[in-house]
């Protein structure tokens, strides 16, 4: 079974490729079967999974996986939000995005916030019955920036139980405890359990 990824992330890819080819899955990116990006306009990340994953499926005629995620801040609406990789405008890049995170939650004392990921599995384009799986990592965000690891607001995504930053994370660790990780965990569960069901009908 092949499926494409509805992401040209080469990271993403080799995760998803380690932890779905034990259930003899394949999966492409959607990048080198030509399928152009999908445009995100939905309000939130549940309903842009499903967007990207039924543009991917639809152009690729194969299954389609597709995430979406991001920081929420509850102190600032819920900001950044399903905007967090253009946070600071289309052509910001991960400092300009974590200077204006700062700078917005001005006087605050590590504010509370978490990442978060939701999965969507498609069978085909019109599935009426996707596979949606989430994960929540929760933190604080400090002003300090700490560490090298990781992207994105990691270096200020802080983990009191750990008493350190994602970015101070080894990749393996972190990818274990993420919201990415978690939301995977789950939806790997459900594929394993609709695919016994399939071998025993």
């Amino acid at each position: 079974m092949k499926l494409v990824l509805a992401s040209g992330n080469r990271g993403k890819l080799a995760e998803l490729t380690d932890l779905l080819s034990p259930l003899g899955i394949s999966v492409e990116s959607q990048v080198s079967l030509g399928v152009p990006s999908a445009t995100e306009k939905r309000g939130t990340f549940i309903e842009n999974a499903l967007d990207k994953a039924r543009h991917a499926s639809r152009h690729a005629g194969l299954p389609a996986l597709a995430d979406d995620s991001g920081l929420v801040v509850p102190l600032l609406g819920g900001a950044p939000g399903i905007r967090s990789a253009r946070y600071a405008g289309e052509e910001g890049d991960d400092a300009a995005n974590n200077a204006k995170l700062i700078a917005a939650l001005g006087d605050a004392e590590r504010p509370p916030a978490h990442f978060y990921c939701a999965l969507v599995y498609l069978r085909h384009p019109d599935d009426p019955a996707p596979l949606v799986a989430t994960g929540r990592w929760d933190g604080r965000i400090v002003r300090e920036a700490r560490g090298r690891e990781g992207f994105g607001y990691d270096p200020h995504f802080y983990l009191p139980e750990l008493g350190c930053t994602a970015a101070e994370l080894p990749a393996a660790r972190k990818n274990r405890l993420s919201h990415r990780g978690r939301a995977m965990s789950a939806l790997l569960e459900q594929l394993r359990l609709e695919m016994a069901g399939e071998r025993r009908a």
